[in-house]
């Protein structure tokens, strides 16, 4: 079988108020390990080590899309329908169910590079067309260690992704495009953390009204927000426990 070439990015592509991501996509790496501490990053980073020599290495891509009018400031500031895919994964999956996800999955053997595999999961799972968006960036590998997967995130843009939904109830809870507002606004930013955790090393998540953003997830959007330069001051000292912060979520409006 011969794979076709690899899909490339076009960051020419980005509207005014995403270009300042696209251009700093290199800085969202370092970002993301900001908030982690050094303890846990050298745990992930002889996981990742222990993964690949042993063979469980496990390459996969997720859609970091953002949607919404190309009409944005051109210091980056972006225009109020701006709004990011955010999917729910279903309760009965091996591993992260029940979690806030960007929409994607594992490699193929036909994909021909990360973007590709990041499209064609992210059609599996919501329907979206990928011929309405364009993929912008690839970000480095980040490793999961409960899944072993290491992830490329693909950044893309669409004006307008047309109709987004739940393809396969038994993989995906949830599919919605969440306004950037909703991350952005400093009242739904919180700490959370495993109780199970001796050393509650809380990580930044989201408590919005449907769903609870946290884990890579939530890590990747924070570092988003940051390198962007949308972030408002928030308080980073509001730290609940995980099933505390679940039990919050509930409702349907997520427009704040």
């Amino acid at each position: 079988m011969v794979n076709s070439p690899a899909l490339l990015p076009t960051p020419e592509a980005s509207p005014a108020w995403l270009r300042p991501l696209v251009e700093n996509a290199t800085e969202i790496r370092g970002a993301y390990r900001n908030r982690v501490p050094r303890s846990v990053l050298a745990a992930i980073t002889a996981a990742s080590a222990a993964a690949a020599l042993t063979g469980d290495k496990r390459d996969a891509a997720v859609l970091v899309l953002f949607s919404g009018s190309p009409d944005g400031g051109a210091d980056g500031t972006p225009p109020a329908d701006a709004d990011l895919l955010v999917t729910v994964r279903a309760g009965t999956l091996r591993h992260h169910a029940g979690q806030a996800a960007f929409p994607g999955g594992a490699s193929d053997p036909g994909d021909a590079g990360p973007i590709a595999t990041a499209l064609r999961e992210a059609t599996e799972e919501t329907g979206l067309d990928p011929g309405r968006l364009n993929p912008l960036a690839t970000l480095d590998k980040m490793f999961i260690p409960p899944s072993g997967f290491h992830v490329v995130p693909v950044l893309a843009y669409s004006a307008d992704p047309g109709p987004v939904e739940v393809v396969d109830p038994a993989e995906t809870a949830l599919v919605s495009r969440v306004p950037l507002r909703a991350f952005i606004n400093p009242d739904n930013r919180i700490m959370v953390y495993r109780s199970a955790n001796t050393r509650r090393y809380a990580g930044p998540a989201f408590l919005l009204n449907q769903m609870l953003v946290w884990g890579f997830t939530g890590q990747v959007i924070s570092a988003l927000l940051d390198v962007a330069g949308w972030a408002a001051p928030w308080d980073s000292k509001r730290v609940m426990e995980l099933d505390d912060a679940l039990a919050l979520v509930g409702g349907e409006d997520i427009s704040r």
